[in-house]
């Protein structure tokens, strides 16, 4: 048995559903899916039932997740076109050292969160960068700023949402990045200096729109599987993308299989595995592994250091994935049937055993709510 030891390993992009759809997912569920893969620290999405789009949201989701975590836990507050633009908005400067980030979904989403007007983008871009000139950005170094701007922009949205970012000098962070012509725009973006980065999600580096007969409706996702040719460019953009996340976005599977369809996949608990497996496979080293899972996540987001905390991988155990090995409460991944080199079999979080290789022993709760005050 060869065993690594890794740090707390960090998942910037989940969906944990609670509050309002904790049928598929909640905060004790999810973190403990996250353990199981090695990830000691996930940051939340805020498209819950309701979104997390106010103080009061805010407050209420961490008081969720204060008392269900088992790992710790960052949360973005969302921008949504319920609040008006015409000056800075208030709703969101209370909570702007309090969240992860600002997540702004400028391409598929529902409800109120999705911002489709440049107006209202405009908006969001002025009031963030006016509050980071009362608090600064976060980092290592200034842990009370303010996180970037996460946007969902696909297409023609992208370049809309850089050229913002470049107007208002905002950190921006392009998340689920899948196609050639938006790597490649990022690119280019970075050569010129702007404060831009992105994220991948393995899903999008190993699976494309070939694989969708076989996947069925477990390939039904957002962003969509992309072409074969997509999946190269990002491979040949490796050396631009800044981290790795998972999107874990669980949907139960009686959901996926309805005519209607719910996008989105379960992922949190099978990327340090598959990642693993691509360094064995030598299309990767454990270096990329850290520096995308923990060096530029922690940096990006300025996420505070976990003391006395480790990640134990066995590399040379091989595991095939199945639905009945799952965690989440979905229970099921689209990666099922695929074999894997590395089993985490052991994390250590805070210098306390919170995952032994089979199950979690954590209490709920033991998990932090990072930013809080």
């Amino acid at each position: 048995m060869a065993t690594i030891k890794l740090p707390g390993l960090i998942d910037a992009h989940v969906h944990l559903r609670e509050p309002g759809y904790t049928h598929k997912e909640d905060f004790y569920t999810g973190t403990c899916a996250a353990l199981a893969g090695g990830m000691t620290t996930v940051l939340d999405m805020p498209n819950t039932s309701p979104p997390t789009d106010t103080p009061e949201r805010l407050t209420e989701k961490r008081a969720l997740a204060d008392s269900k975590a088992v790992c710790d836990v960052g949360l973005f507050v969302g921008a949504t076109s319920d609040h008006p633009t015409d000056s800075p908005d208030d709703a969101y400067l209370p909570v702007a050292t309090q969240a992860c980030g600002l997540k702004i979904y400028v391409s598929e989403t529902f409800g109120s969160l999705r911002i489709d007007e440049l107006g209202l983008m405009h908006g969001f871009f002025r009031t963030w960068a006016e509050k980071a000139e009362q608090s600064g950005y976060r980092s290592a170094d200034q842990p009370q700023g303010i996180g970037p701007i996460a946007v969902h922009a696909e297409d023609m949205m992208l370049p809309v949402c850089l050229n913002l970012s470049q107007l208002y000098a905002v950190p921006l962070h392009i998340v689920h990045v899948s196609r050639r012509s938006e790597i490649e725009l990022i690119r280019k973006a970075k050569e010129c200096g702007l404060p831009v980065t992105c994220e991948v999600t393995p899903h999008h580096l190993l699976l494309s729109a070939d694989t969708l007969p076989q996947l069925g409706v477990r390939g039904d996702m957002r962003p969509r599987l992309a072409t074969p040719d997509d999946v190269v460019a990002l491979w040949e953009n490796l050396d631009v993308v800044d981290i790795f996340a998972t999107d874990h976005a669980p949907h139960t599977m009686e959901e996926k299989n309805k005519p209607e369809g719910t996008p989105g996949v379960p992922g949190v608990e099978t990327m340090l595995p598959l990642l693993i497996t691509l360094v064995q496979e030598g299309r990767l080293t454990q270096d990329d592994i850290l520096h995308r899972c923990y060096t530029r996540p922690k940096e990006i987001y300025g996420i505070p250091n976990q003391l006395e905390t480790e990640v134990e991988v066995d590399v040379d155990q091989s595991v095939e994935l199945s639905d009945n090995q799952m965690i989440t409460q979905s229970g099921w991944t689209p990666f099922a049937g695929m074999t894997v080199r590395g089993k985490v079999t052991r994390v250590i979080l805070r210098g306390q055993v919170v995952y032994d290789g089979e199950k979690v022993v954590a209490s709920p709760g033991y998990g932090t709510v990072l930013y809080a005050r």
